[in-house]
């Protein structure tokens, strides 16, 4: 079953993200960064080519021909890449694939919309029998 970790609090979405795929790339594991908002996508995209000062995260679109060597793939569909055991979602609602990974990452904002999304899926997950893990990202906490 896969196992699901909330990061809340966080003060921009995107970054967290960025770093949660760092992390991944660190530890030799393949993340599909779920963004069917195209702008969202985009902005991604953009960050994770300037994330690190000295370099990049290596990415692509889960569709281009280089996907099956690179470490972190986006998203719109239901793509599930050999070798993609985790999944970063940064759509409002759960990714309907979901499942077909290891392990699930949702990060949520302080903007009231994304709190407000974040608890519904929450929700989902736990009536659903997930195991949850929390993080809190405000200041003083992890």
């Amino acid at each position: 079953m896969t196992t699901i970790d909330f990061y809340f609090n966080a003060e921009d979405r995107l970054q967290v993200a960025c770093r949660l795929a760092a992390k991944a790339v660190s530890q030799n594991k393949r993340m599909l960064v779920y963004a069917p908002d195209a702008d969202t996508a985009s902005r991604i995209d953009k960050m994770l080519w300037t994330w690190q000062a000295i370099g990049f995260l290596p990415h692509c679109a889960a569709s281009d021909e280089l996907a099956a060597e690179t470490p972190v793939l986006i998203a719109a569909g239901e793509e599930t890449p050999a070798g993609c055991a985790l999944i970063l979602n940064l759509s409002a609602q759960a990714p309907p694939h979901f499942t077909r990974f290891e392990r699930l990452f949702e990060v949520i904002s302080a903007e009231a919309a994304d709190r407000a999304a974040g608890r519904d899926r929450y929700r989902y997950y736990l009536d659903r029998g997930y195991k949850i893990a929390n993080h809190d990202l405000a200041a003083g906490h992890e």
